[in-house]
């Protein structure tokens, strides 16, 4: 009987085990959008309580939306009845017509330790108010491009600090909106900077950054205002030296329950690094608070402090495409090579429902890749036709007339991805030094001999300006390594945007 009773639990065990990984596999086919974990506890779980709750926070800021331009904010992840109102006044501060192409969220991790940082590739993330369109292939290049990124989802799964950010940003573009969630798990001073080198290309006030901390963890209420003010000011001096030896003097001084001065202290290096390399970029506090402020809920004896900063910067470009445009445009570019390739005909397109952005002299790349790799590049700097036309022929050129390469095939067509650089007029410089490696794209011109580069061909590499220049004074115009010295210099910025 004894044997009996074992048997059986041996096939109920089986079927225990048998259905946990059934579960897990299914689960793991499924389950691509991240849900959220804190919705009901740190803030609101339905949507129209949440959407009462953050439009409420908004109107209450004393904060009003900036002149200027908003490049990066700090803003603390705690309950809403806590730190809601020093968040709101973060974002507030985002003047109306601000639109970005990625809101990139940092946050350390709470939960996991592991090296570099984990960015989310496996589906949008979902809150109360909706779902938020994550850019996968951002984030798939990032982890392609270097082994500081990878996707951990560990990292993703139990972490507030991404998803209490989330409604602020809804409500402010709606669906308009698209972010890169990143979550930091090393606490190496060396990685952090690594990380600000690899996000640097997108630090140009096209696109917003996120820091999600809070300040300081469980001294007295007094303690915590006097520590988060020294962590605070260490943060607007920009300086990433300072800033460590703050939290490091701060630590030594054995302050009375102090757990930590910031716990997104990695997160907040990250952005010092990314505005100490960017000229023309400030710092300005917002607002302070802490959790004894709460005459309701707060307890003066164990406080969290929160602080809002942002950083203001240069203006971002004014020019600006919608999603339609840019699929039209990706459209055209498509149609383009297809008729070509398969009809042997011009393309035709209809002008009349194309908007006036469509229909302006602008200059234009065509880049066309298979499997990452370059299989043309043909653009125009100096237009005198409509960007729509501008695109069509330079599809077709890099299709079938870039020097570099054999005329595409009817074999490759199915394979090639197409990517569109629409270019700012040109901007001559007399200094070298108003070139943004990343942001800026340069073209030299000496005598009858020209070349450039589009500000993506500094990705990846140490370049110093210098070396950009080089590379583009004899690589491009021909005209030797030194050729630029004296040569006419010009930047431009490029909008770049592609098929996925």
């Amino acid at each position: 009987m004894v044997s009996s009773i074992l048997d059986c639990m041996k096939v109920k065990i089986f079927v225990l085990i048998l259905s946990f990984f059934t579960m897990n596999i299914s689960g793991q086919k499924s389950h691509l959008d991240r849900q959220p974990v804190v919705a009901g506890s740190f803030y609101p779980g339905s949507k129209m309580a949440l959407t009462e709750e953050i439009e409420k926070l908004f109107k209450e800021s004393p904060e009003k939306p900036s002149d200027s331009n908003v490049w990066a904010l700090i803003s603390p992840h705690a309950g809403y009845v806590f730190s809601g109102a020093v968040a709101a006044s973060a974002y507030a501060s985002i003047p109306e017509t601000a639109r970005y192409d990625n809101v990139f969220i940092i946050g350390s991790s709470h939960h996991v330790s592991f090296s570099g940082a984990s960015v989310y590739t496996r589906g949008d993330y979902i809150t109360p108010m909706g779902k938020v369109k994550v850019n996968r292939s951002l984030g798939e290049k990032l982890i392609k491009d270097g082994n500081l990124f990878t996707f951990y989802e560990n990292a993703h799964t139990s972490e507030h600090s991404i998803e209490v950010q989330i409604p602020f940003l809804q409500h402010l573009f709606g669906s308009d909106l698209q972010i890169v969630p990143i979550v930091i798990g090393t606490g190496n001073r060396g990685a952090c900077e690594k990380i600000a080198d690899a996000l640097m290309p997108w630090f140009d006030g096209n696109n917003l950054f996120v820091i999600s901390s809070d300040f300081s963890h469980y001294p007295c209420y007094d303690d915590a205002i006097r520590v988060d003010r020294s962590t605070s000011d260490a943060i607007i001096s920009g300086d990433p030296e300072k800033f460590l030896k703050s939290l490091k003097k701060t630590n030594s001084n054995m302050v009375s329950g102090l757990a930590t001065p910031m716990c997104g202290w990695t997160s907040a290096l990250v952005l010092l690094n990314l505005t100490k390399k960017s000229k023309g970029v400030s710092y300005r506090h917002i607002s302070y608070s802490n959790s004894g402020d709460n005459s309701r809920y707060g307890d003066k004896e164990r406080v969290v402090g929160y602080h809002s900063i942002i950083v203001e910067g240069p203006a971002a470009s004014s020019f600006f495409l919608t999603e339609d445009e840019k699929d039209e445009l990706l459209s055209i570019a498509r149609e383009s090579i297809r008729s070509f390739l398969f009809d042997d005909r011009k393309s035709g397109i209809k002008s009349k429902t194309l908007t006036e952005t469509l229909k302006s002299n602008l200059g234009a790349f065509v880049t066309l890749t298979i499997d990452g790799k370059l299989r043309g590049c043909i653009g125009r700097f100096m237009p005198d036709e409509p960007l729509f036309e501008i695109v069509r022929q330079m599809a077709q050129s890099a299709a079938f007339k870039d020097s570099r390469f054999r005329p595409l095939t009817k074999k490759e067509y199915e394979k090639v991805k197409i990517e569109i650089s629409v270019l700012s007029p040109l901007k001559k410089i007399n200094d070298i030094n108003e070139i943004i490696l990343g942001r800026h794209g340069v073209y030299i011109r000496k005598d009858f001999r020209s070349g450039t580069f589009l500000p993506q061909v500094a990705n990846g590499k140490n370049w110093t300006v210098e070396d950009f220049l080089g590379h583009i004074s004899r690589d491009k115009a021909g005209i030797g390594w030194l050729g630029w010295k004296d040569a006419e210099i010009f930047t431009y910025e490029a909008f770049i945007f592609g098929e996925e």
